[in-house]
């Protein structure tokens, strides 16, 4: 079964043990090839439906880990599941596999990742009618031109705080090749992020030990939610380009999420990508204005001195009560309401990645959703079947087709390519 497309009035596809998704996709409308094979609605833009689409940066095993759905189904409520997505006519993703804050003070973030990771690969497997695992650019290929989905499993949040090798090559084997290198907004034993303490001045001995072992693995490096200093420096020391999935620009909202212009200039001097968040917070200053609070200086200490994060912490909550209260937040989607005046529209994004190409080129510049990890989405996007509205927008830009299509998809597969396939 070939089919990738899923009608707008499609019903919720049924959960396990009852009817099989695909014989609802069989009375869908004939879809056409696009440029790498897969298989697309007629319905969509012709552009971004002959483009290779892929998002770098969604959330996707948090609500299944913890409420037992199934990716399959159309949810009623967030951004993402296979059915929306094959609507807005994406190929692939860097598919999260997240482990949060809330399970580092019991030190569970290594039982959470692996078991997490497990869940993906479980997912993956249960609907491999519309999607499969890639682990190189050439399986992504060969996914779509069989009209389905590649998930590329991207981490955010800590394997494990004090940065064990061994469980990297652990999750390296069981199919991980991409990795946010800090522990979400938490510095660890051997990088700093952007929205904790300074420890390091950037990345220590470590850190770049953990590099090394990335690049000799074949691992995509993601500097997201790294220091500047930071970003700066696993740039240098990677012998990769690497990326930096999700975030907006500094120059236009001054949140320390929003990458600097010198550390943009970094990633893509090394050939790395740039992808562009789709939330107000990070790129519609006057909503950023509205929501701001007073800045806090960064904190810097002694290096050496012992992250907060690897100080026992006095917690007696097992894994399953810390489950049971990140269950309240789901789906991690925001929830706010947001005043017309306040409220970003999608030619606001489109100017953010405008900026972004001005600054550093077209090569360097993709889009990192963060759907269903909290971004307060623009007024033309709902959800992950309302992509097309980017491509609109930058066609409104007077971006060129090929402009269009290297920021839709194929900057973050010529990265994978290089990383995966050296």
């Amino acid at each position: 079964m070939k089919r990738r497309d899923l009608i707008k009035n499609l019903t919720i596809l049924p959960i396990a043990g009852s009817i099989n998704p695909l014989e609802t996709l069989l009375s869908a409308p004939a879809p056409e090839a696009n440029l790498t094979g897969a298989l697309k609605s007629k319905t969509l833009p012709e552009l971004h439906r002959s483009a290779f689409v892929m998002d770098g940066h969604i959330h996707v095993m948090t609500r299944e880990i913890l409420m037992n759905t199934d990716i399959g189904q159309r949810y009623s409520d967030g951004s993402f599941d296979l059915p929306r997505a094959m609507e807005g006519g994406l190929d692939a993703l860097f598919f999260s596999v997240y482990t949060p804050e809330h399970y580092y003070p019991g030190r569970f973030e290594t039982k959470n990742t692996f078991r997490v990771m497990n869940l993906a690969l479980d997912q993956i497997k249960k609907n491999d009618a519309v999607i499969e695992l890639a682990l190189t650019a050439s399986d992504i290929e060969r996914i779509n031109k069989k009209g389905k989905m590649a998930a590329f499993l991207d981490l955010e949040g800590g394997f494990d705080l004090n940065g064990d090798i061994n469980l990297l090559r652990a999750l390296y084997r069981l199919g991980l090749r991409s990795i946010q290198l800090t522990a979400h907004n938490t510095s660890t034993a051997f990088i700093d992020a952007c929205s904790d303490v300074s420890y390091w001045g950037g990345i220590n001995d470590l850190g770049k030990k953990i590099i090394a072992e990335l690049n000799d693995l074949g691992v995509v490096i993601n500097v997201a939610h790294a220091s500047n200093e930071a970003i700066i420096q696993a740039a240098e020391a990677s012998s990769d380009p690497v990326i930096y999935s999700h975030g907006g620009f500094y120059n236009i909202v001054d949140n320390p999420r929003c990458i600097t212009d010198e550390a943009a200039k970094a990633v893509a001097e090394k050939g790395g990508v740039i992808g562009v968040q789709f939330g107000s917070l990070f790129n519609n200053p006057v909503y950023a204005a509205w929501k701001k609070t007073p800045s806090v200086p960064k904190t810097i200490v002694p290096k050496g001195t012992t992250p907060h994060s690897l100080i026992p912490q006095a917690t007696m909550q097992t894994i399953e009560e810390v489950d049971r209260q990140l269950a309240l937040e789901v789906p991690l989607n925001f929830r706010g309401t947001i005043p017309d005046e306040y409220w970003m529209h999608v030619d606001q994004l489109a100017k953010v990645i405008d900026y972004g190409v001005k600054l550093v080129g077209e090569d360097h510049i993709a889009l990192g959703s963060d759907f269903d990890g909290g971004p307060e989405l623009p007024r033309e996007i709902k959800d992950v079947s309302d992509y097309p509205q980017l491509t609109i927008a930058m066609q409104k830009l007077g971006y060129s087709d090929q402009r269009i299509r290297k920021i839709l998809g194929l900057n973050w597969l010529r990265v994978i390519r290089q990383v995966t396939e050296a």
